[in-house]
Formats: structure tokens, sequence, C-alpha cells
């Protein structure tokens, strides 16, 4: 059985840790803002005169477009703000927010799934480095470089970033904020490597055009984008035509028991039975044709029924072929795709200083 995440902190012991937590990493804070000046106080900080909120050790980049739950929390506390005509999905938000306040533990299979996402990224590029992850979620991925990298820089739109907060209280290094990553407020090169995986296709911009703006603030970054099933056989894509319409559908429905039943009827109807019958043909060598059996043969039932709720209730989702994640080579050195799942996910890598 899952928990859900612990709530928000009360504004008395939020402006405790704000203090405790900030105190020491002003210089930290500088560098990433490219600032002159960054002052750190109990309840926000300020940057070369900007005011950003601080609550729960997270942030807030843009008050203004917070979730409602955090602004209701904030008192007069003005921040600086992203242009009011800048492409927000406040949909996306809800629901990313709202899903990992549904699942938020880290479970054994993450730490496969981070294998699996890494192996194309040599250890240098993450071992004391400063890491950014964007659209970090709960912080699953940021939890299993926290050993390892030199400082976390955690960036999510949504309310996970608390969870995130939580799954990470034991990693000093790591800083959280909340903001939307098409608007960073930060200097040009302010990371070593950046790691957005799974979120960019879920954006109402291009996401190919949004990998490439990324190059600004790192040199590296290994990114995941949903396939269009370019190399999958025909009859995947079939199933995928009717999947899709079910999304459109069910993703329109914002009540919380009609979400948390789909995704037990989701794991128990589709996932499930496609890995049961994945199983039964994998002595004869034609498990591979099985559509979701290899990704999710492993998968404890908890981690399927995260996915059907991330899969089915996001109203922006984005495809794209091999070819066209290549064509990222017009802007990038180096585009690395790994030939193993998930498909696709890739490392890109800049020569030479930012433009």
């Amino acid at each position: 059985m899952h928990r859900h995440a612990p709530p928000l902190l009360s504004a008395s012991s939020t402006a405790l840790a704000a203090v405790a937590y900030y105190a020491d990493k002003v210089d930290v804070l500088r560098d990433l803002f490219g600032a002159r000046a960054v002052e750190a106080h109990s309840d926000h900080i300020v940057v070369d005169g900007a005011v950003f909120p601080v609550l729960n050790d997270v942030i807030l980049l843009d008050a203004k477009r917070s979730p409602p739950a955090v602004r209701a929390k904030l008192a007069q506390a003005p921040s600086a703000t992203a242009a009011d005509d800048a492409p927000f999905s406040g949909d996306i938000q809800a629901t990313f927010g709202s899903e990992w306040q549904e699942f938020p533990t880290i479970l054994p299979e993450h730490e496969r799934e981070f294998r699996q996402y890494f192996d194309i990224v040599p250890p240098e590029l993450v071992n004391g480095k400063r890491v950014c992850d964007l659209g970090c979620g709960m912080g699953r991925w940021s939890y299993f470089l926290k050993d390892r990298a030199r400082e976390l820089i955690l960036v999510d739109f949504s309310e996970a970033i608390f969870v995130a907060r939580h799954n990470l209280r034991g990693a000093p290094n790591a800083l959280f904020f909340l903001g939307d990553l098409t608007q960073l407020p930060f200097r040009r090169d302010f990371a070593d490597l950046i790691v957005c995986l799974g979120v960019l296709h879920h954006l109402p911009i291009d996401a190919l055009q949004m990998t490439r703006a990324l190059g600004r603030f790192a040199p590296n970054l290994l990114i995941y984008l949903y396939s269009a099933l370019d190399a999958a056989p025909p009859f995947w894509r079939l199933l995928f035509r009717f999947v899709d319409v079910v999304r459109r559908v069910v993703s329109r429905v914002h009540n919380a028991r009609f979400r948390s039943a789909f995704t037990w009827l989701g794991a128990t109807f589709l996932y499930m039975p496609l890995v049961a019958i994945g199983h039964a043909l994998r002595p004869l060598g034609l498990s591979r044709f099985v559509p979701l059996y290899e990704f999710y043969r492993s998968k404890s039932f908890e981690r399927v029924r995260q996915d059907v709720y991330d899969r089915f209730f996001t109203g922006i989702e984005q495809r794209f072929a091999r070819t066209e994640i290549l064509g990222l080579r017009d802007t990038y050195a180096r585009v690395v795709v790994s030939e193993q799942l998930p498909v696709w996910h890739f490392l890109c890598q800049r020569e030479g200083p930012a433009a």
C-alpha cells in the first residue's frame, strides 16, 4: 500500500526551516542566478533586489503561477514573475502534482530504471558536478544522484517539488525550486548536466525546440521523449491509436476517486495481462512482440499503477521519431540515442560556451 506525501508545512515551521536550510547556500544561489548579491531570509530570498518566497525549503520562482494550494499558503509575498503570455498549462501542473502526491514513494525498480536512463552518461559528467533535474517530480532520479553530484538543482512546476524535498531530506547538497522550466531565471551554463526525463513531451510548446533552448544552460543534456513508435511493429501503432483515444477522453476527468480507480483497472486489465502474455511467449522467443512487456515485466503493481496515471491523465502528449531526435545535431556537436529501453532517451552534448 502506498503512502501519500506529507502536507505542506505550516507558515511557522516553514520559516524556521528556510533559515536553517538556505543560510549556508547563498554562494551557490548567487552563482546559479549569476547575481551580484543574494540574501537568505526566513521566508524568502532576495536576488539582486528580486524577491522569491520560500516555502518548506522550496524557492518559488514565480509565485503568480504556483499551484493554488501553494498560493494559498503565501501571505503577501512578492516575486519575480514570468511573462503573462508565456505558454503554460495549469491542467498539466495539477495532474503531475496529484500524481506524485498519490505515488510519492521511491521504489526498488526506480533504481533499475535510473541505470537504464543513465546507460549513455559517462560517470565524469555526474561525479563531483552540478546536476539539474528539470521536471524532477518526486525526485526519484536525484535520489540516486545525491551521493555522486556536487550539487543537485531540482526544479518542478507542480506540488511534486515538495514530495521531492521530503524524499531528499538527507541530501544537504540539494536545492529546490518551484517554477516553469521554460522560464528559468538562472545564468547561462549554470549546470554541468541537465536531466529532463519524460517531461518536455507534456509541455504546450515543441519539445525538440525546448531541447535546443536548454542547451544554453548546460553543455550536457540527458533527455527522454516519447517514441513515435517508428521502430515498433505495425500492430503496436494500431493499439496505440485506441489507447490514445482513451487518454484524450479520461484526461479530462479530474475526479480523484475516478483516477485512482482507473489506475487499478488499467493496471489489472491492460498492463498486467500483456505482461502475462509476454511471460508465456518468452520461452518461444516471441515476447519482444508483446507491447509493454519488456519494460514492465519486472515492475511491481504499484509501479505499473503510477505509469497508468502518468500515461492516461496528461492532456498534452508529443511523440518523436528517431530521425527527428538525430536532427538535434543542427544544434549539438553530439547526439547519442540509446539502443536500450526506454525509447527514446538520448544525450546531447555541446562544444564551447553557450551561445
